[in-house]
C-alpha cells in the first residue's frame, strides 16, 4: 500500500497556469510568480496551543503532534534541510555545498505549532546585503560579484523551542549598603593626599520570589558552521501565527537537532538566571550576593516554532562565509574575507606616496 503523502510536504499549485505558489511575506497570502494569482492563508482563529510538557518527555510522548518529513543532510556542515523548498540548485543554504536529492530520508518530528512568517521580501534582504556589502573595506572581487546575484540569498525558517513555566524560588543571601570614608595615602611625589573610598556595609537576607516566565526561546539546532549571530537573533514573537504550511511555500525549513529534552535542560538554565535576578531584586540595596537558591518550575509548557532569516551563503579559498539577514526586522550580520592584494597594493601605494613626500622635503 502506499503511503500518503504528508501534509508538510504538499505543494499548493496555481488554480490558473499550475505553478507553484510560494508564501509572499508580510501578508497571509501565497502567490503565483507567473500570473500573479493569489490565495489567502488560512489562520487557525482558536490560536496556537501551549503543549504540556511532562508527556513528551516520557518515552511515548513525543509521538503525539507529530509526523514524518524528508529531510536532506549535509555531510559538509551538518545541517538538516526538510524538503519543503523546490530544490532547484540543490546546494546546502548554509555553506553552499551540493545536496543529493537520492540521499534524503524519512523522520519524525514535532510538528511546529507557530510559524513566524517572513515580513521582509528577497529582494529587500538582497538589497541590504548589497549595502552591507558596499562598505566593507578590502573585500575581494569576488565577493562583490556575489553580493550582486540574488542566487546567493535564500529565505530559512529556523527551528526552536520556546518554554512557559510558573516559577518559584526560596533564597538565601547579603545586602550590601554603600558608605564611604576618607582615606589618606602620599602621592608619588610623597605628598600626604586624600580620597573617598567606597565601601559596604552586608547584612544578611532571605525571601520567596515566584512569578511566570514566559517565551524562554532556545535554539533546536546546531551545525559545525553557520550559527546565527545572537546580535540579530531576535524576533518579535508577538507576530507568531499558528502553524500552516502555506507559510513555508517557496522557503527552506531546517529540522531541529537539539531535541526537546536537552532544550528544557538549557531552558531551566535560562529559569535559573531569571531566578537569581529576581532574587537580588528581592533582597534590594546597593548590590546583593545571592548564596542558596531552591527553585521550582511548575505548570510548564512548550511550543516547536519556526523563525525567519535569510542567508547568503560564500566560498573564499576553501573557507565557507556566512552573512544573516534576519527576516523579520532586517539587522544584518556576517564574517568576511579580505583580499591580501587589495591590501598589499594599499600598503604599497602608502609606502610609494610617503617615499615622495620625504623626498621633496629635503
Amino acid at each position: 500500500m502506499e503511503k500518503p503523502i504528508q501534509k508538510t510536504e504538499l505543494k499548493k499549485s496555481c488554480a490558473n497556469c499550475g505553478a507553484e505558489l510560494k508564501y509572499k511575506p508580510g501578508t497571509t497570502n501565497i502567490t503565483c510568480e507567473y500570473c500573479g494569482h493569489e490565495e489567502v492563508i488560512t489562520i487557525d482563529e482558536r490560536g496556537f496551543k501551549e503543549l504540556e510538557l511532562s508527556p513528551y518527555l516520557k518515552k511515548m510522548g513525543a509521538q503525539k503532534h507529530s509526523e514524518e518529513i524528508s529531510m536532506l543532510h549535509c555531510k559538509n556542515c551538518g545541517a538538516n534541510q526538510h524538503v519543503e523548498e523546490n530544490y532547484k540548485s540543490l546546494h546546502c543554504i548554509y555553506c553552499s555545498m551540493p545536496l543529493v536529492i537520492e540521499d534524503a530520508y524519512k523522520e519524525e518530528w514535532i510538528l511546529p505549532g507557530a510559524v513566524l512568517p517572513f515580513q521582509i521580501e528577497k529582494e529587500k534582504s538582497f538589497a541590504i546585503f548589497q549595502k552591507w556589502v558596499g562598505k566593507l573595506w578590502w573585500a575581494p572581487n569576488k565577493l562583490k560579484k556575489a553580493a550582486l546575484d540574488p542566487q546567493f540569498t535564500k529565505g530559512l525558517y529556523l527551528p526552536y523551542w520556546t518554554f512557559d513555566a510558573q516559577l518559584s524560588a526560596s533564597y538565601t543571601g547579603q545586602r550590601g549598603e554603600y558608605y564611604y570614608e576618607n582615606q589618606s595615602y602620599r602621592d608619588s611625589k610623597g605628598k600626604k593626599q586624600t580620597r573617598r573610598v567606597r565601601k559596604t556595609r552586608w547584612y544578611p537576607a532571605s525571601g520567596n520570589v515566584s512569578g511566570f516566565v514566559d517565551d524562554t526561546l532556545i535554539e533546536a539546532s546546531q551545525q559545525k558552521t553557520g550559527r546565527i549571530p545572537k546580535k540579530i537573533a531576535y524576533w518579535n514573537l508577538k507576530k507568531l501565527q499558528p502553524f500552516n504550511s502555506g507559510f513555508l511555500s517557496g522557503f527552506v525549513t531546517e529540522k531541529y537537532t537539539i531535541p526537546l529534552k536537552e532544550g528544557h535542560l538549557l531552558s531551566k538554565d535560562v529559569a535559573r538566571n531569571i531566578a537569581t535576578r529576581w532574587c537580588k531584586q528581592d533582597i534590594g540595596g546597593d548590590t546583593q550576593q545571592v548564596s542558596s537558591m531552591n527553585m521550582s518550575l511548575s505548570e510548564e509548557t512548550f511550543k516547536h516554532i519556526l523563525l525567519p532569516i535569510y542567508i547568503s551563503a560564500y566560498r573564499f579559498k576553501g573557507k565557507e562565509y556566512n552573512f544573516f539577514i534576519n527576516g523579520e526586522n532586517g539587522q544584518i550580520s556576517g564574517t568576511r574575507p579580505y583580499s591580501f592584494w587589495k591590501i598589499f597594493f594599499a600598503v604599497l601605494l602608502g609606502v610609494i606616496i610617503l617615499g615622495v613626500i620625504v623626498y621633496f622635503a629635503k
